[in-house]
């Protein structure tokens, strides 16, 4: 599928990975709605992409559905999607104190990274029903999980469980939407130069980077960005979960 002219929506698309893919969807011609709960940074990347912006929660479906019409009515009907919204939460099962893990934050990351990855992919594909097919396929979804998904380390069960999921559910959402002419593929990024890891020192960083075995060093949104076009590109990829990590295996701590 080629982006020139297409409408494009990316959720998280305000800042990291989510920002940096909506940058290369512009770049390539794409009508680009960024969602996000972040209205100043969101508006900022509107302006600069010549896009748009909604405020949206992603745990909200009636959100969700505001910010696709929206969306719609400004670009047309959305033929891509990018779920790059999600939330990182740090806690053991049970702390040094001997108090247990929050079932709260547990629940948060879940509804953030798996319930509104799973509400944007069944929202957004029910607008696609009935729409003329483009070079075969009517629309591409690509997620966002992580190599916590497979590898998760100390303090990371909520995280690793919600990506875990988005993992699992990518290969039934390609199956119940390959009739519908819609692909569903999911990126795995391993360590990652984030806002989150920005805001560490930069010996850290190094050392988080030497962790990589080739290329050491911390992956560049860019590179995020560089396989959701080869994945909107390419009409065979589908139902697959791609590790983006230089053949990191991520160690307990």
């Amino acid at each position: 599928m080629e982006l020139k002219g297409l409408s494009a929506v990316v959720t998280g698309g305000a800042s990291g990975l989510g920002a940096a893919t909506a940058r290369m969807l512009a770049k390539q011609g794409a009508k680009v709605t960024v969602f996000d709960v972040d209205a100043q940074r969101g508006a900022d990347m509107a302006r600069e992409l010549d896009g748009r912006f909604v405020a949206v929660d992603v745990t909200d479906r009636a959100s969700i559905e505001q910010g696709l019409t929206q969306a719609e009515q400004h670009h047309g009907i959305a033929r891509i999607l990018v779920n790059c919204a999600g939330v990182a939460p740090a806690a053991r099962v049970v702390d040094k104190s001997g108090m247990p893990h929050s079932e709260a934050a547990f629940r948060k990351a879940i509804e953030i990274n798996l319930i509104g990855t799973f509400s944007m992919i069944s929202l957004f594909s029910a607008r696609l029903n009935g729409t003329d097919s483009i070079e075969g396929e009517r629309g591409v979804i690509i997620n966002t999980a992580s190599v916590a998904a497979y590898e998760g380390q100390i303090g990371q069960c909520a995280y690793a469980a919600s990506k875990g999921g988005v993992v699992a559910l990518t290969l039934p959402a390609a199956r119940d939407l390959a009739k519908m002419q819609v692909r569903v593929v999911t990126i795995a990024p391993g360590i990652f130069l984030t806002p989150m890891l920005s805001a560490l020192p930069e010996t850290v960083q190094d050392s988080l980077g030497q962790q990589v075995p080739h290329p050491s060093r911390l992956g560049k949104p860019e590179e995020y960005a560089a396989l959701a076009k080869a994945i909107i590109q390419n009409p065979m990829l589908n139902g697959e979960t791609i590790r983006l990590d230089g053949a990191i295996r991520m160690a307990p701590h």
